[in-house]
């Protein structure tokens, strides 16, 4: 009977292993899978993404991330970082757009074109402050975030970012856009441009949306879209893989 037992123990643990092996043997199809890498050696002798280990894919995650980050807030916090970039240009609100064609109608759209510089000045101001905050996120990334980043989509790493600092860059960006407003006039021409409008003939609704609410929502929407971009390239291409890990987790063999 004990050899029995012996046997069947033996047997369930052979299982067991093979199990295991099967898992591990999964995991790298996801990983070649997720990265187009074929679990082959490239000609310098290194592994493939598959073979990495999930520290080591979690790393070249944060690296991506960080650099992204930085490229973003960079590009983003120099003058005309935002207002010469169509993409992430902030324009006048899309409920006030009425405003801005009856001003422009009037000849007043130098006052417009005024507000809408000053808005995006302020942008580019706050943008400074975003680096130390991705950096703080990214530094505390989980090796279950990193799992759900690679199982995520093509933008799965800024929105992991977007996730877990929005509420951060709205109390950071806040009192830096109402500083960078005031600084750059925009409290002033917001005023007057409501003022001029709402004294016009013929106006019957009163309008003064909230300035800096809405310059702030549009300077975080700008850096995310800014970091997206930045991990599409991180993710294609080669270039932009700028080290060894980057290259080893997103490099294509």
């Amino acid at each position: 009977m004990m050899k029995n037992i012996l046997k069947g123990g033996l047997l369930i643990a052979s299982l067991f292993a093979t199990g295991l092996q099967a898992k591990a043997q999964n995991a790298n199809e996801l990983l070649n899978s997720l990265f187009g890498n074929k679990n082959q050696q490239n000609t310098s002798g290194t592994n493939s993404a598959g073979n990495l280990s999930n520290a080591q894919v979690v790393s070249g995650l944060k690296e991506a991330l960080r650099i992204g980050a930085n490229n973003a807030a960079g590009k983003l916090s120099v003058t005309d970082g935002f207002f010469k970039n169509a993409a992430v240009k902030i324009l006048m609100p899309p409920e006030v757009q009425q405003v801005e064609k009856t001003l422009r109608s009037v000849g007043m759209g130098a006052l417009v074109d005024k507000a809408i510089l000053s808005m995006n000045r302020a942008a580019e101001d706050a943008s400074k402050q975003a680096a130390p905050i991705f950096v703080n996120a990214i530094t505390t990334m989980s090796l279950q975030d990193g799992v759900g980043i690679l199982t995520g989509g093509n933008n799965a790493a800024t929105n992991y970012l977007k996730l877990r600092t929005s509420d951060a860059l709205t109390q950071a960006f806040r009192p830096i856009i109402q500083s960078s407003l005031q600084k750059v006039g925009a409290t002033n021409l917001w005023k007057t441009v409501f003022t001029t409008y709402n004294q016009l003939p013929l106006v019957s609704r009163k309008v003064n949306p909230d300035l800096s609410s809405y310059v702030v929502q549009k300077a975080m929407d700008g850096m995310f879209y800014s970091i997206a971009q930045e991990e599409a390239k991180i993710r294609t291409d080669p270039a932009a893989q700028v080290t060894s890990l980057l290259k080893q987790v997103f490099g294509k063999k």
